[in-house]
C-alpha cells in the first residue's frame, strides 16, 4: 500500500500541471532535459564509477554475492529523489516558468530512473537464478 499511497500523495502535492502544452515545453527546455539527464544517467554512472574506483583503490569492496549489475541497478533507483530534487528546484529557481521544468524534469526522471532500475535488478535476479553460482 505505501509503495503506491506515498508516490502518489507526492505527486498530488508537487504543484505538476501535466497537458500538452507543458509536455511540449518540457521536452524542448534545457533546464528539462539536464535534470532529467543528472537524474537518470549522472546518478548512475557517479555511483558506479566512484564505487568502482573505491574497490580498485581497496577501500571498499562489493557486497558478497552482489555484482557490479547490482550496483548499477541500485545507482538508477537513485535517480528517484523526488521530494529532495523538489525541495532544491524551490530553492534554486524564483521564475515559475523554470520551477515547472524542473518539477517535469524532475517526474520524468523519477519515473524513467525508476522503471530502468527494477528492469535492471529484475534482469539480474533472473540471469542470478538461471546461473546459480557454485
Amino acid at each position: 500500500v505505501s509503495y503506491l499511497v506515498v508516490p502518489l500523495f507526492a505527486l498530488a502535492n508537487a504543484g505538476l500541471i501535466i497537458s500538452s502544452d507543458a509536455l511540449r515545453a518540457a521536452a524542448e527546455s534545457p533546464v528539462t532535459m539536464g535534470i532529467f539527464m543528472g537524474l537518470v544517467l549522472g546518478k548512475v554512472t557517479g555511483i558506479t564509477a566512484f564505487a568502482w574506483l573505491a574497490v580498485r583503490l581497496g577501500w571498499a569492496a562489493l557486497p558478497a554475492g552482489a555484482g557490479w549489475a547490482d550496483l548499477a541497478g541500485a545507482g538508477l533507483l537513485a535517480g528517484i529523489g523526488f521530494t529532495v530534487s523538489l525541495f532544491i528546484t524551490g530553492l534554486a529557481f524564483d521564475d515559475s516558468l523554470l520551477i515547472a521544468e524542473a518539477k517535469m524534469g524532475i517526474f520524468g526522471a523519477s519515473i524513467a530512473a525508476g522503471a530502468l532500475g527494477m528492469a535492471a535488478l529484475s534482469l539480474r535476479a533472473r540471469h542470478a537464478a538461471a546461473h546459480p553460482s557454485p
